[in-house]
């Protein structure tokens, strides 16, 4: 997260693995002056030292704001000074190998997200990787740089047409709320919401869940209500999106016989008993960030069907601590998102 300030550049960074972050003066080659900033669960992932992250490192791959300086060459030649613009991973893809040039990409189109050429991801690495915004404001476009990127390409991934049934596992999250948003309002399914928190189910049926699952229940019991609202045959796809134990073996059994489930969540392991796996030809597949080509039809469908960005807006980045306390609680709602900004906010209304 970062803030331009004349002559140097306040930033919040990982400086030592586990431990709180740091308000820093850092250097820095500006291109985009940053209005807001979200946190992610890979920042926490970050911060631990799951990526082996040279420290320090600036935090978040979740910003918006407003371009200052716009370079002459391939990456930047889209964007001109004053576009709005949102911020996130990765950083340079490379353009030749054959995932850049559209190799097993929908419809030809690339998937720049896996390169292996790439010289780094923003917030883990590096920073600066943009996609252009209309349409959509600065404070919801910073969540979308990975969370709403990331579970709509999750969603779209499943294969369904309208009408049919996706289960999403850990649909109360930051990503859940917003996949609950993209299967119901952008592509017509009916969403089986799953989670295991009070405010997670509650901010589910808020925003579209046609039904809510509390996963805490014996699993079970979990599989017998998905299949009964479902008309007997389960989730006909699902998206898991938490990495609790268990999740991924959940979201196995809530799906029909012959049905795909997208992994999206990272936990240490990917467990699913071979019973849900093989006795139910279950297909698993993976999914990461989406390409600038599904960028801009995500934001085009945020534009077009209103999906809406639950926020807790902290002012500030001094006002870290008390963000990280918030997440900590394990009460939150939606997006944890810093204005780093308030002008380039207060100029958008």
């Amino acid at each position: 997260m970062t803030q331009s300030i004349p002559g140097q550049m306040q930033a919040v960074q990982v400086v030592k693995h586990d431990e709180p972050y740091e308000l820093r003066t850092a250097p820095h080659d500006l291109l985009v002056k940053v209005a807001a900033a979200s946190y992610c669960h890979t920042d926490g992932m970050v911060a631990s030292g799951v990526f082996g992250s040279k420290l320090p490192v600036t935090a978040s791959h979740e910003g918006s704001g407003t371009v200052v300086r716009a370079g002459s060459d391939a990456s930047s030649s889209d964007f001109q000074v004053g576009d709005c613009v949102m911020c996130g991973l990765p950083f340079h893809p490379c353009g030749d190998c054959g995932d850049c040039r559209g190799g097993g990409g929908a419809q030809g189109q690339g998937q720049e997200q896996y390169c292996s050429g790439v010289e780094g991801h923003v917030g883990v690495h590096l920073d600066g990787c943009f996609a252009d915004a209309p349409g959509v404001s600065l404070l919801s476009a910073a969540p979308l740089a990975c969370a709403g990127r990331t579970v709509w390409r999750a969603v779209r991934q499943t294969g369904l047409e309208r009408g049919q049934w996706v289960a999403v596992v850990g649909s109360g999250g930051g990503l859940g709320h917003l996949g609950v948003q993209f299967a119901t309002k952008a592509l017509g399914l009916r969403v089986l919401g799953v989670d295991a928190r009070d405010e997670a189910l509650e901010l589910s049926r808020g925003f579209g869940a046609d039904a809510v699952l509390d996963a805490r229940m014996d699993k079970k019991d979990v599989v017998a209500e998905a299949q009964r609202v479902t008309g007997g045959r389960g989730a006909d796809a699902t998206v898991v999106l938490s990495d609790a134990p268990g999740a991924a073996a959940l979201g196995c059994a809530v799906t029909r016989v012959h049905g795909t489930v997208v992994q999206v969540a990272q936990p240490d392991e990917v467990s699913v008993p071979f019973q849900e796996l093989v006795f139910r030809d279950i297909r698993l597949k993976g999914s990461l960030l989406c390409s600038p080509a599904e960028s801009r039809a995500m934001l085009e469908a945020v534009a077009e069907h209103g999906v809406e960005v639950k926020t807790n807006v902290f002012k500030g980045l001094d006002s870290i601590g008390e963000l990280m306390d918030v997440v900590k609680g394990g009460k939150i709602q939606g997006k944890a998102v810093i204005v780093v900004d308030q002008e380039q906010i207060d100029a958008e209304k």
